[in-house]
């Protein structure tokens, strides 16, 4: 147990996924601290982690990550993710990642392996059996997509083609279109078009928000589940 909380920055572009993370800590705010920040911004002022979000976001090897990475006030970077590619988690090691946490551990599991991760170890959770985290948000969870249908779905309102969007998610042309089918048939639209209009409307453009986790409390039913 630390003497005093360990600092952390939640790093992702998107508003509901920054306050779904912060409401998975708010019941261990004496272990943990999660600093200000704006969504999609750099990191301003010092924490002991970063835990990128990795919801919408490239691979490991982007600028994005990089700049995190080379942040001198960031002490280390872990990536929460989905995506336990073998080479993908690889690749994250040798840039220097000090962790590689799945999205479907629990809050206090997640919390124990950045304490791990602030002790020093590197930490590489198991490989998810879902696609879909335990906790948190994404962008159009309430409109009914999956994880995965909305992270291809904030990948086109970005722009991105679907070659670029199978390599980023590692994922096959086919399996990417198939996530497309699914997910246009659930927000009732039939071209890319349409698809990124819909994205802009519902929250899958970029947040700059500033977020102050003192006004995010626990969760009734995490709070007892905790007692």
């Amino acid at each position: 147990m630390h003497s005093k909380p360990i600092r952390v920055a939640l790093v992702n572009d998107y508003e509901v996924v920054v306050t779904g993370l912060l409401h998975m800590f708010a019941n261990y705010t004496d272990r943990v601290q999660v600093v200000k920040l704006v969504a999609g911004r750099e990191v301003r002022e010092p924490v002991d982690i970063a835990l990128y979000d990795s919801f919408g976001q490239l691979p490991p090897d982007s600028p994005r990550i990089e700049g995190v990475l080379a942040n001198p006030l960031v002490g280390r970077t872990v990536i929460y993710t989905w995506n336990f590619q073998r080479a993908l988690v690889e690749r994250a090691r040798q840039q220097g990642i000090a962790g590689y946490l799945s999205k479907t551990l629990p809050a206090r599991v997640l919390v124990e392996a950045l304490e791990q991760v602030h002790a020093g170890r590197m930490v590489v959770s198991p490989a998810p059996k879902s696609a879909n985290p335990t906790g948190g948000n994404w962008p159009g969870r309430e409109e009914g997509l999956s994880y995965r249908e909305s992270e291809v779905i904030a990948l086109i309102t970005h722009g991105l083609p679907n070659a670029e969007i199978a390599q980023g998610m590692y994922l096959s042309p086919n399996s990417v279109k198939s996530y497309i089918r699914s997910a246009y048939r659930k927000i009732g639209v039939v071209r890319r078009s349409q698809a990124v209009s819909w994205g802009m409307r519902h929250g899958f453009s970029s947040d700059y928000i500033r977020f102050d986790p003192e006004d995010v409390q626990p969760d009734d039913e995490a709070s007892k589940s905790a007692s």
